[in-house]
């Protein structure tokens, strides 16, 4: 009569003494009948009982196959010169770029239109005085931030489209500040063509796959310190800065393509810790010929991971790196000569994060520059002269800087996000360069994200938290709402439907005192008199943080799916995580793992103390980085976890890439114990319980090898486990029907074992 799945319908008619619910999905259509006639009748008996409303239990399809829970957004936002517009990109019906008043929030005029110019485009970008915009069709993903993709040029003037070359894919092409070029990468060459005349140029002639890039970013620059183009035009469009890579002595990763009769070799270059780097060089075409190296010393074993215009078209400021990540210097050069001065330097006795300092912009009439830093224990926003001289430092106290935002120099603000409110959330506030006056412009407790207007009249600001899904909203720079641009009032009425659990925040205390902040989520229908298995979710590596005061992730909808199935699931932020200071974050340095782990088996036991908590029923789970610390977690804390579940895990860090590994553990030849003493495959003999192991075998991120010799470690200990594996799916292991069935699979697994 019934499907094995259940569905628990609750139908509440408004009455005190008339509740239904009905228990699974009806597959006889006169048992449906059956039903529908009573209902019928009951509503006809009893008139004034109206509305009715029906709440379901969340499932994995709702999630993973329909898309109930996605939420609506504005997207591709570009402020326009004026002050008075911005463009947005439309997609239903084909893509639209349509020009936004922002003071009456009405369409006034749509840009392009690619029904009418015959190209289904997917992105866009305004050349500096908007008569141009260059176009993006099929773009491709290569790697987690590298694409390539077909380009055109759309004059609004002539409404002439100009394929950029010949319609074969390239990648980050860039207009040019002037209006009259567009640089690009294709076949690891770097390349400009010249709008008027159509005359292509190629600056280089030595890229070759696996051994020369010019322009773009190596597979451990891009994955770790964020960046793919490496190429960027002068203020005047006279010259073109750019990274050029020698990755020809870096060791190649062989990856299997399967679906051919015979499988397909995928290789390519990926520095494993303590095996050569790339030699990286800082290169400036200018575009009447000359090209020019920019001097960054002699050491060649090092990181050049950011380059920018010094507020000029003459001076290149460029990041250089040393190897153990813990000296950072900027360095000036002249664009002509390539000769350097060091600017600024900063050193650590563990490590300086380039990504908490990647802030830099200078100030318009060599006023100096405005930074961000943690080197007095916290993030903060400093202000150096060109010399390098300290001025002054901005802003200060135990809360985190997480961006600066924007510096509106008439005026002498500075608008940046901290966590000043809390590290739970993220607010906006803006001070005066002399670091007085500060002031907090949002006022919703949650988390806020900011795009200022460039002249700094207004800005659109997204706010979530955990009971508000994004609210994007016009504002001016005093903090007043002008309009609504999305308030997501489709999902809100979707969620009507569903029976959703609630998520609590708690802090408890790491094993030297300090504090670590969680959430719990709880069944809708919660009872405090029962017993729950709990399972615990982890990230934990260094500078993340899961706990949030925002709106919920898909992964999170799967939490609230197992709630309805009766599981209460946590989440704490060991030490090592990021929005609570330098102490707290590097607190984990040459010896990731064991203060994490010991944190999360702590948090594990202080579950166990709860009264609705079925201690002997306790399972955690993780992806990636989490799916070292789940297994980990269970090995060596198996008198506290029953199960766990790791996803693309990293089982050893001898295996993950130099940048990342080295700047938290230094070199496996410097200190090989850090590497060995909390690497799964040290304590497989521990393993109690159940255990399961995913994987997807074209991960060019954490490499299936890691799942490889994890097995195999657990098998020479004869530890029974469960392992599976996703042929030629990526890190995210996503792609057509796969989130449903890995998110099925882990379901099913903690169903049976926890």
């Amino acid at each position: 009569m019934f499907y094995r799945e259940f569905r628990i319908v609750n139908v509440g008619l408004f009455h005190p003494f008339i509740q239904i619910a009905i228990f699974g999905r009806l597959k006889q259509e006169s048992m449906t009948k059956q039903i529908t006639t009573i209902l019928i009748t009951i509503l006809v008996l009893f008139p004034g009982i109206c509305p009715v409303y029906a709440q379901v239990d969340i499932t994995l399809e709702d999630i993973f196959q329909k898309g109930v829970f996605s939420k609506d957004g504005v997207y591709g936002i570009n402020w326009m010169k004026d002050g008075r517009y911005y463009s947005t990109l439309e997609k239903e019906g084909g893509a639209k770029v349509v020009r936004v008043n922002l003071e009456t929030g009405e369409r006034e005029e749509v840009v392009v239109d690619g029904n009418e110019i015959g190209l289904q485009f997917s992105g866009y970008s305004f050349n500096e005085d908007e008569s141009k915009l260059l176009l993006s069709s099929e773009v491709e993903s290569i790697y987690r931030r590298s694409t390539k993709g077909v380009y055109h040029v759309f004059d609004r003037e002539t409404q002439e489209l100009q394929p950029l070359y010949e319609n074969e894919k390239v990648s980050y092409a860039t207009l040019s500040p002037d209006n009259t070029k567009v640089a690009f990468v294709k076949d690891n060459n770097l390349y400009y063509k010249d709008l008027k005349s159509g005359e292509l140029h190629q600056v280089t002639l030595d890229g070759k796959e696996n051994h020369i890039i010019n322009g773009a970013a190596d597979w451990v620059y891009e994955e770790e310190f964020s960046m793919a183009q490496a190429f960027k035009w002068s203020p005047d469009g006279k010259k073109i800065a750019f990274l050029r890579f020698d990755e020809s002595e870096v060791p190649a990763y062989n990856m299997q393509l399967w679906g051919e009769l015979y499988p397909q070799d995928y290789i390519f270059k990926y520095p494993k810790a303590g095996e050569k780097n790339a030699v990286v060089g800082v290169h400036i075409h200018h575009l009447d010929g000359e090209t020019v190296i920019m001097d960054s010393g002699e050491e060649e074993d090092v990181y050049l991971p950011r380059i920018f215009w010094a507020g000029n078209s003459d001076t290149l400021a460029f990041i250089r790196l040393n190897r153990l990540q813990n000296q950072m210097d900027l360095y000036h050069a002249d664009s002509r000569t390539g000769n350097s001065q060091l600017l600024l330097s900063e050193s650590s006795s563990t490590y300086v994060d380039l990504n908490y300092n990647d802030n830099l912009l200078y100030l318009d009439n060599g006023k100096g520059i405005i930074s961000t830093s943690e080197k007095d224990g916290f993030k903060h926003i400093y202000h150096h002269d060109l010399s390098g001289n300290l001025i002054r430092q901005i802003t200060s106290g135990d809360w985190e800087v997480t961006e600066l935002i924007g510096i509106d120099q008439d005026a002498g603000k500075i608008y940046f996000h901290s966590t000043e409110v809390s590290p739970l959330q993220t607010h906006l506030f803006v001070v005066d360069m002399k670091g007085e006056n500060k002031k907090q412009l949002t006022k919703e407790s949650g988390t806020h994200q900011t795009d200022m207007s460039p002249d700094f009249k207004y800005y659109i600001g997204t706010f979530s938290n955990t009971e508000t899904p994004d609210l994007i909203r016009l504002f001016d720079t005093d903090g007043l709402e002008l309009t609504v641009l999305e308030n997501n009032s489709r999902l809100k009425e979707r969620l009507e439907n569903f029976n959703l659990g609630s998520k609590e925040f708690f802090e408890m205390e790491a094993a030297d005192g300090s504090k670590m902040n969680g959430y719990l989520i709880k069944p809708h229908d919660f009872d405090p008199a029962k017993k729950y298995p709990v399972l615990m979710y982890v990230y934990g590596g260094p500078g993340s943080q899961n706990v949030k005061d925002s709106w919920t992730s898909i992964r999170d909808f799967w939490h609230f799916h197992l709630a309805g199935e009766g599981y209460l699931v946590a989440c704490v932020d060991n030490r090592g995580t990021g929005a609570k200071g330098r102490e707290f974050k590097h607190a984990t340095y040459a010896n990731l793992g064991k203060l994490e782990v010991e944190d999360q088996i702590d948090a594990a036991k202080y579950m166990g103390t709860l009264p609705y908590v079925d201690p002997e029923r306790i399972g955690i789970w993780g992806w990636s980085y989490g799916g070292y610390m789940s297994s980990l977690s269970l090995m060596l804390g198996n008198e506290v976890f029953k199960t766990a579940i790791a996803v693309a895990p990293v089982t050893t860090w001898r295996y993950y890439d130099t940048i990342y590994t080295e700047r938290y553990l230094q070199t496996p030849q410097l200190n090989p114990s850090g590497y060995d003493d909390n690497s799964p495959l040290t304590h497989v003999g521990k393993l109690e319980g159940s255990f399961l192991l995913i994987h997807g075998t074209g991960d060019d991120n954490v490499h299936f090898q890691n799942a490889v010799d994890l097995t195999n470690a657990l098998i020479g200990a004869n530890k029974q486990f469960e392992t599976f594996y996703y042929p030629n799916r990526a890190h995210s292991i996503s792609g057509g029907n796969t989130s449903f069935h890995l998110y099925r699979k882990m379901t099913d697994f903690i169903k049976k074992s926890l």
